[in-house]
């Protein structure tokens, strides 16, 4: 047993006395700190710890050695902690903000090491907005150049909409995102315009370069375009040159002129085809609406109350619009047309349902061979005669048709077709006012959706089935009873390609959205870069009147909304330079006339047929363009292309962390070498 001894009660021997070791207790260590005490030996605390043997410890060891060592050589908790938090604060304060951050961060400005100052991040940031610019510039109006895009997947692009090339570059700059993701925001609120928020952005941030270089702060700039921004919007207001009111909106020629821009915008030559299309789409979705409604407020229409059913083969000129749903499938039973359709919708499929545990049957005779499916065709047979007496003649499934249901349907003459696509099955539910059922019954007749006519037909080489709706009345139903007026409207497109299927489909979803836009508010400006040099022209003015610092960037901003008709002059084969220097002449004499008073509007704007027809012998100037653009589209458009300038400008530093997922890829990779 093991003697506790007190450590005051042994001997102190001095430092000085022992003499000078001459062999090793313990083997050197770097991972522990050890506190420990034995008579005529001190054991110092602290890593690296070294114990050595004086000669005259063996008269020592075997009595006090073994009661001391399992009391006192045991790592220290308080050092043990230090050695931790030291390891937590292993900062190397010399490495900087690489020190601090993970590795494989990005760092630009801030005045460090390689990093640059506040203007290098902001000069480096306008060049990505540039580049961007660059690369759209060329797809603005109606002579805009096509892209094709080539996507990480393999998929070719090709197409003039700003938005649809900028969604596809997948761009990495974080500036430049900023400015992708405001033509992005235009593109969901008004579907046109795109092109004019990324061309107006990065040219606000071209004329900032210039602004820097003669010695403006960034701060003073910011301030400046805020200024010439809220005045824009204000001046915006006055160069209005018409309005759509709640009974033109309603009418084909008054939606047409909206529509008709924004497609041909995207699709010049079609535009005679297209617009005609949409504004009968958009007309025929406007439903109980159409006149305001209930409230006598303005009509509204609903982009998702418009389909497009794109159609491999022949040309534009032969889409046409449906009332009602058309869904890209054949009939599965031997009906293929039914005049006055009452139809029932199944979430399901139309098959007996199977068992949930596995059985085993046990068929002795051939009677039993005979009478196995016997039940189950009955109760099949009983479920689609129910369906003929509730007076269904149209069925639809969500699922599969077993080859016994199409028996009985076809013996009962009900139509089948199925819609797997859940999306479709809703829409075809709007479109005959039925609801979808998950059992298998007939359904009660709030249940039953109808039609004017269910056919089958073939369009190209494919069999498509249209659910028409008749419109001879408003919200009811015609004199039989059968029909009801559908408030979806399917537009059917044909083109030789595929790509050019997917170009007119984008076509066609822009203008829908415009016609949205009109409905809320149909103030409408002059186009063709008429309403871009108004602004400029009256922004020059309003900055010759500021007094501070700020006038040079309201002067730059101005100059920045000449970038509209410079690009369309450009695109169209005219001279840039002549025809905004032509142009802005124009506007500026019809702004002296009518200062101080309420003059005419200048309707003046680039006239992008002027080249071709004339030779370059004109300066490609229409004194009065019939090109109009909604105000609210462009109002939208200004906030959007103004605030991302703003955000990029605000920016002096760009601290990227290292990309997610980064480091296991490449210990993978190191793994697999």
């Amino acid at each position: 047993m093991r003697t506790r001894h007190d450590r005051r009660s042994l001997p102190r021997i001095p430092r000085a006395s022992l003499p000078r070791p001459r062999g090793r207790l313990w083997p050197k260590s770097n991972s522990k700190n050890f506190c420990a005490a034995s008579p005529g030996i001190a054991l110092l605390a602290g890593p690296p710890c070294h114990c050595y043997l004086p000669t005259y410890l063996p008269t020592y060891l075997p009595t006090y050695l073994p009661n001391y060592l399992p009391t006192y050589l045991r790592p220290s908790r308080h050092n043990n902690r230090s050695s931790k938090i030291m390891a937590s604060m292993s900062l190397n304060a010399a490495a900087g903000l690489p020190g601090m951050l993970k590795a494989g961060h990005t760092h630009q400005g801030g005045g460090g090491a390689g990093s640059g100052g506040a203007e290098s991040v902001l000069l480096r940031n306008v060049e990505a907005a540039r580049d961007l610019t660059r690369i759209v510039s060329t797809s603005l109006g109606p002579d805009g150049r096509n892209k094709l895009v080539v996507n990480h997947l393999g998929r070719i692009i090709v197409t003039s909409d700003c938005a649809a090339i900028v969604r596809e570059l997948e761009i990495e700059h974080p500036a430049a995102r900023m400015i992708a993701m405001a033509s992005d925001a235009q593109d969901k609120e008004c579907g046109d315009g795109t092109n004019l928020v990324v061309s107006l952005a990065g040219e606000l941030l071209g004329r900032t370069e210039e602004l820097v270089r003669m010695g403006l702060h960034p701060s003073d700039i910011v301030a400046g375009y805020e200024l010439a921004g809220t005045k824009m919007l204000e001046l915006l207001d006055g160069i209005e040159c018409g309005r759509l009111g709640p009974d033109e909106v309603a009418t084909e020629a008054g939606m047409i002129s909206v529509v008709r821009p924004v497609v041909a915008a995207k699709q010049r030559g079609s535009e005679d085809v297209l617009a005609p299309l949409v504004a009968e789409a958009c007309l025929a979705a406007m439903g109980g609406s159409r006149r305001g409604g209930s409230g006598g407020g303005r009509p509204s229409v609903s982009p998702e109350a418009v389909r497009v059913v794109k159609i491999l083969g022949s040309d534009v000129s032969r889409s046409r619009v449906v009332r009602g749903f058309v869904a890209l499938r054949g009939s599965e039973s031997a009906v293929s047309a039914v005049t006055g359709a009452r139809v029932a919708v199944f979430g399901c499929g139309i098959e007996a349902s199977g068992t949930e545990a596995k059985g085993t049957v046990m068929m002795k005779t051939a009677d039993d061979l005979l009478g196995y499916n016997r039940s189950e065709e009955d109760k099949m047979e009983e479920i689609i005669k129910s369906l003929a007496d509730a007076g269904v003649s149209v069925v639809v499934s969500g699922g599969s048709v077993s080859e016994m249901a199409l028996h009985f349907l076809d013996r009962y003459g009900i139509m089948a077709v199925r819609c797997p696509s859940k999306f479709d099955l809703r829409r075809l539910c709007a479109a005959t006012g039925a609801t979808a059922l998950v059992r298998l019954g007939p359904p009660t007749p709030e249940e039953m959706g109808s039609a004017s006519s269910v056919r089958v037909e073939e369009v190209g080489s494919r069999k498509v089935t249209i659910f028409a709706q008749s419109a001879a009345s408003d919200g009811g139903s015609d004199d039989d009873g059968s029909s009801r007026v559908s408030s979806l409207s399917t537009i059917v497109l044909r083109a030789s390609t595929a790509s050019n299927l997917q170009d007119l489909e984008r076509a066609v979803d822009d203008g829908v959205r415009a016609a949205q836009a009109a409905c809320r508010d149909g103030r409408v400006v002059a186009g063709a870069g008429s309403a871009e040099m108004a602004l400029s022209v009256a922004l020059r003015s309003y900055a010759d009147a500021r007094p501070g610092l700020d006038q040079y960037s309201i002067r730059a901003f101005a100059s920045a909304l000449e970038v509209v008709p410079r690009t369309l002059a450009r695109n169209s084969g005219s001279d840039p330079e002549e025809a905004v220097a032509a142009l802005g002449a124009v506007h500026a004499s019809f702004a002296s006339a009518s200062a101080g008073g309420d003059g005419p509007l200048c309707l003046a704007g680039i006239d992008i047929d002027a080249a071709a027809r004339d030779h370059g012998t004109t300066s490609g100037i229409d004194a009065s363009t019939e090109v109009r653009d909604l105000l609210a589209t462009k109002a939208n458009a200004f906030r959007l292309a103004v605030d991302a300038a703003l955000t990029v400008l605000k920016v002096d530093q760009i601290i990227m962390a290292r990309p997610s997922g980064a480091g296991k890829m490449k210990d993978a990779r190191m793994g697999q070498s």
